[in-house]
């Protein structure tokens, strides 16, 4: 089958020739988004543009240039990437838990009181709009949905270290689509499941092509292994234990083997599962901030693998799945069918 994807030369040269030349202000960054490609559909926060080969809404666009130009990562730093609705929540989650664990235990985490998008920066939106960014000596945390090739040049000229979790495309699509339709939409009507699976396998969706994104980090991660651990979300929910282990070693923070035999990386994974976070109180009823209209509770559906077997056809799995492996089967990169 031919790709459905667009086509890598779809960014106007008048935005990539104004972002060159334009000095680097708010005002600057929103005339450019003003130039790029767009597409309504999803119906979540507005228009999705065309930005340096992903699609993303425009107030997302305009943080992430913005990192681009000024965030100045550091060797410390620890990235923790993936495309929305793939496993994000319970990453940070896991990777805060076992950060923390010397300074909390699970009476007194902050993940009781926040939810875990709160207890650490997105770079996209809290390093421009609240000046967070990791200093020495505190949480080195910062989340991205950002593409690796779009990541602030900081990132990879400092060597921090990335953690990506993926999602099997099916699932990731059927995550998604319920997410946005339980947005605030106005007057508008959610999409149907079929204008939005339309979107999804002609690349169009947040921080998409989806498999672009994916690529983008697997091949990365062949690269530089020392630099940027890729977990499947699959893998992770069937070896918890095993993965958060070789997460907590990957990121500097081992667990000793007294830890170990105390039964502390279990603590984590019970504490973080899908379970005990969803009946938090502050997932129940909290929301992400007070000008970003998401609640927590959006963030917790089901979390199970092969969920997607309730909502798509086996003509829709069929599409999924020979795009999956027409755009990632040559680079060794596959996912469980399941």
């Amino acid at each position: 089958m031919e790709s459905q994807l667009p086509s890598e030369k779809t960014v106007s040269s008048k935005a990539s020739n104004e972002e060159e030349n334009s000095p680097k202000t708010p005002e600057t960054y929103r005339k450019i988004i003003s130039t790029l490609p767009r597409e309504y559909g999803w119906k979540a926060h507005g228009d999705l543009c065309l930005y340096q080969n992903f699609w993303c809404f425009s107030y997302l666009i305009e943080g992430s240039m913005f990192a681009q130009d000024h965030y100045n990562a550091q060797p410390t730093d620890i990235f923790l990437c993936s495309v929305p609705k793939s496993g994000t929540t319970w990453l940070k989650a896991l990777t805060f838990s076992i950060v923390t664990r010397t300074q909390f235990d699970n009476s007194t985490t902050p993940l009781l009181f926040q939810g875990p998008h709160n207890c650490l920066p997105l770079l996209e939106i809290d390093f421009y709009r609240k000046g967070m960014k990791p200093e020495p000596g505190t949480l080195p945390l910062v989340a991205s949905h950002l593409p690796y090739s779009s990541l602030p040049k900081s990132v990879i000229d400092s060597g921090c270290k990335i953690v990506y979790v993926c999602r099997e495309p099916k699932d990731a699509f059927v995550s998604a689509w319920h997410f946005t339709r339980k947005l605030p939409h106005g007057v508008e009507e959610p999409m149907s499941l079929e204008e939005a699976f339309e979107l999804f396998c002609n690349g169009v969706s947040d921080f998409g092509p989806y498999w672009d994104h994916v690529l983008g980090f697997w091949k990365a991660s062949l690269e530089r292994p020392e630099k940027i651990l890729f977990l499947k979300y699959e893998e992770l929910m069937k070896k918890t234990v095993f993965y958060v282990k070789r997460t907590a070693e990957f990121m500097g923070y081992p667990f000793s083997l007294e830890e170990e035999k105390e039964g502390k990386i279990q603590s984590i994974v019970e504490f973080c599962s899908f379970e005990k976070l969803s009946n938090l109180e502050i997932n129940k009823t909290g929301k992400y901030s007070e000008d970003i209209p998401v609640e927590n509770k959006t963030l917790f559906r089901k979390g199970k693998v092969g969920d997607w077997k309730n909502y798509l056809t086996p003509e829709m799995a069929e599409r999924l799945d020979g795009i999956t492996k027409q755009q990632l089967g040559e680079f060794g990169l596959s996912f469980d069918a399941s």
